[in-house]
């Protein structure tokens, strides 16, 4: 059985465009549908021979380089372009998807705001906050300004009273952005977010020198909010397909408990201030 995936990827991808859909004149009479090998090389950057050894499966072995340079040339979107390095054995260069524009899409906020009785938030690679709904507003109103969390833990007062494990929050936050650091090093948010946490806090500078490296995934959270009292949240983390680097999170209460009633009773505080205080956050 035929096992040149990369090649068949190659191949096919190359057949769904026409030179004009990547700035090309286009000469001579066509036989087959698509771009000519010749001019995905030119593209890419690489000689036809060694292009036509990927696609017949006598060259295996590409580079991250190259296989960027394949990206670009053939339009390839984040899945496809995931897709590509798979099939060639290389791990994936994240540089460039975690490099994007830090926007929230519509139909994320919207979604977000379709949960009402949950803290909803995104957030970027530097775990700078996005996007909340009204509920998360209200759970990071001790904090000012709510918007990075890592800052929330290390630089701000708030952080060691909001947080009732602060040991424990402060280690997976640095352990979180020792991950993203692990994707993209010279990501300029996040340089700048561990040059500033460096500098202002002895124990941040102590975990990062740690190398402690853990992603979001689903934990608990024990906090103390100054409006509410104790809260025992649950929270899981999810990536957002359509802007890599992002994450959705979701936090939430057993059901039933007085974490779920003080989560209650802290957004009907908040829509009231919304409504009627002078301090009403936008």
């Amino acid at each position: 059985m035929d096992d040149n995936h990369l090649g068949d990827f190659l191949r096919g991808r190359r057949a769904g465009l026409r030179p004009e859909d990547v700035g090309m004149a286009s000469y001579g009479a066509r036989r087959v549908a698509g771009l000519r090998r010749e001019e995905v090389a030119v593209l890419t950057g690489v000689s036809a021979d060694y292009y036509t050894r990927l696609e017949q499966g006598r060259e295996r072995n590409p580079s991250a380089q190259v296989l960027d340079a394949l990206s670009r040339a053939l339009h390839l979107d984040a899945d496809a372009r995931a897709h590509l390095y798979r099939l060639a054995g290389v791990a994936p260069d994240h540089q460039a998807a975690t490099r994007t524009a830090e926007q929230v899409s519509p139909a994320l906020r919207q979604l977000m705001d379709g949960y009402p009785n949950t803290p909803a938030l995104v957030l970027g690679a530097a775990l700078d906050i996005l996007a909340t709904n009204a509920l998360a507003d209200a759970l990071y109103a001790p904090f000012k300004p709510a918007g990075n969390l890592a800052l929330m833990t290390f630089a701000d007062p708030a952080g060691r009273d909001f947080y009732t494990d602060w040991d424990r929050a402060a280690q997976a936050t640095v352990a979180n952005l020792r991950q993203a650091a692990g994707y993209d090093p010279d990501h300029p948010r996040l340089r700048e977010i561990v040059r500033t946490l460096t500098e202002q806090s002895a124990d941040f500078a102590r975990l990062w020198n740690a190398h402690s490296v853990r992603g979001k995934t689903r934990d608990a959270k024990r906090l103390l909010h100054p409006d509410v009292g104790p809260l025992t949240l649950t929270y899981q983390a999810f990536d957002v397909r359509d802007a890599p680097g992002q994450q959705l999170v979701i936090y939430h209460a057993e059901p039933g408990s007085p974490s779920a009633q003080a989560l209650d009773l802290l957004g009907s505080l908040h829509a009231t201030r919304r409504q009627t205080g002078p301090g009403r956050r936008p």
